[in-house]
């Protein structure tokens, strides 16, 4: 199932949002110029190491602004935007980028825990976004996702409950992520099932301390 709008309204332009996509789609047209080894070093510089750098907070921030591929990149960037631009302009653009890495930096810190001794770069978004479908999921929970739900031989669209979807995602992630403690092979690249973990929990609890802006609050204590 990928989301591919929300049925719920906006009153202004969703800038925080779109410059966090501009960034990191400039970032990865960057990525893409270098040779080979720059760009291994470029990610395991920047990236998140946990057995090399635990808790290296530079690289919480920079490590949510690289991807390793164009799905990798588009993925992200159509759930920021989906998901994103409702919750920016219920609390604001300011506060809004201040949850986004918040929850990005207590993503990679609970990656870290559960992957204490793996030495690979982690890189990618979906920490932060997750937390941002976390909040959605407390804020949003009625609203309407328009999704692109894909069978064996065919695909369709349809109109989901945003709880539904968001706590079938999440469902998804706990499972894999849980059944993924049992390989301890630290040497080969996967989803880092944690930091999705780690950012929808974040969200859903962080969500309550950005507040909603005067002008939407009769509007959504209402709702």
């Amino acid at each position: 199932m990928i989301p591919l709008r929300s049925t719920e309204r906006v009153s202004s332009p969703a800038i925080a949002t779109g410059c966090l996509i501009a960034i990191n789609t400039l970032v990865f047209l960057y990525q893409v110029t270098l040779p080979s080894a720059d760009l291994n070093q470029l990610i395991a510089t920047w990236g998140l190491v946990p057995d090399e750098r635990p808790f290296h907070f530079a690289s919480l921030l920079t490590s949510m602004f690289l991807h390793a591929g164009w799905l990798h990149l588009i993925g992200n960037m159509l759930y920021l935007w989906v998901f994103g631009r409702n919750l920016e302009d219920l609390i604001g653009r300011a506060q809004f980028v201040a949850f986004y890495l918040t929850c990005g930096v207590i993503a990679g810190v609970v990656h870290i825990i559960f992957n204490a001794y793996s030495n690979l770069p982690t890189i990618g978004a979906s920490g932060a976004i997750a937390g941002v479908m976390g909040g959605f999921l407390i804020r949003f929970p009625r609203a309407r996702i328009s999704t692109l739900v894909i069978f064996i031989v065919f695909f369709t669209t349809m109109d989901l409950p945003a709880y539904l979807l968001l706590l079938f995602w999440f469902a998804m992630q706990f499972l894999s992520g849980f059944e993924s403690l049992g390989d301890h092979n630290y040497y080969e690249g996967g989803t880092a099932y944690f930091a999705h973990i780690g950012g929808f929990l974040a969200g859903m609890l962080l969500i309550r301390f950005f507040p909603a802006r005067q002008r939407f609050r009769a509007w959504y204590e209402e709702s």
